[in-house]
């Protein structure tokens, strides 16, 4: 037995020495280094495998940060949330004004200054009302009733599944299109149409997560990250709330 591990030991330090000693010249396809040599295997998978098994693993995670814009309905969405399967707390700019989130469960707050809750021009009553409303409304956390037109829109900002079930799409012929680098981590990028139909870099570390997304069309840029660490979610003090009734004034 021993004689044979002496022979084996020889012949991988041989192969070795060969690969070291390829300056110029014949290239050999058995000393080239694998890009998924130690990772978590999804780069070698075809580009639909590695789609799915993304999806699957952003679905299981228990929470996640997500930071960048979103276009949608003609409009930009500045996006820095952290969701969760019990809610999501974050910030929102879109058209210069920011407002904060927070969704515990099915209650959600919105957060803003006074001029975000204003409403037409401050001229007759009207204008007065709006800007009544909007003096008891701003630096508040304003509770936002299930049955208000707002409460849609502003709660998938904070709904994990929603949020991951929306963008995670590729659009047309998926394929794998090279090794990258996303935050330190490896990653293996996806495109949809050579990339007109939207980008995306899994890690080739630990569990496949999605890192980094172009959407397609030019419809905005995001990076995940925090992938499954928890945090917590905090009830606003009762000082800090206002319960506006049953419709908040469109914004």
């Amino acid at each position: 037995m021993t004689p044979i591990r002496q022979n084996r030991g020889r012949g991988a330090a041989l192969a070795s020495a060969m690969c070291a000693l390829l300056v110029t010249g014949t290239v050999l396809t058995g000393c080239a280094e694998d890009p998924n040599e130690g990772t978590n295997g999804v780069g070698r998978l075809p580009a639909a495998k590695i789609q799915g098994k993304t999806r699957s693993a952003a679905e299981s995670a228990g929470a996640v940060r997500m930071h960048g814009n979103v276009v949608s309905g003609g409009r930009t969405y500045a996006l820095d949330v952290r969701l969760k399967d019990g809610g999501g707390d974050g910030s929102v700019t879109s058209e210069g004004a920011t407002f904060k989130l927070l969704r515990i469960g099915e209650q959600l707050y919105v957060k803003a200054d006074a001029e975000f809750w204003t409403h037409g021009d401050g001229k007759g009553d009207s204008g007065k009302g709006d800007a009544a409303a909007a003096s008891k409304l701003g630096g508040k956390y304003v509770k936002v009733p299930q049955g208000d037109p707002s409460y849609k829109k502003f709660s998938g900002f904070t709904d994990k599944g929603l949020l991951l079930d929306s963008l995670l799409t590729l659009h047309g012929t998926l394929a794998t299109d090279g090794h990258d680098e996303e935050a330190g981590v490896r990653t293996i990028r996806v495109t949809g149409d050579k990339g007109s139909g939207g980008t995306l870099e899994v890690s080739l570390e630990g569990k496949p997560y999605p890192l980094r997304l172009e959407r397609a069309g030019g419809a905005g840029t995001l990076t995940f990250s925090g992938w499954g660490e928890d945090f917590s979610l905090r009830e606003p003090e009762k000082n800090e709330t206002v319960d506006y009734g049953k419709q908040l004034p469109a914004s």
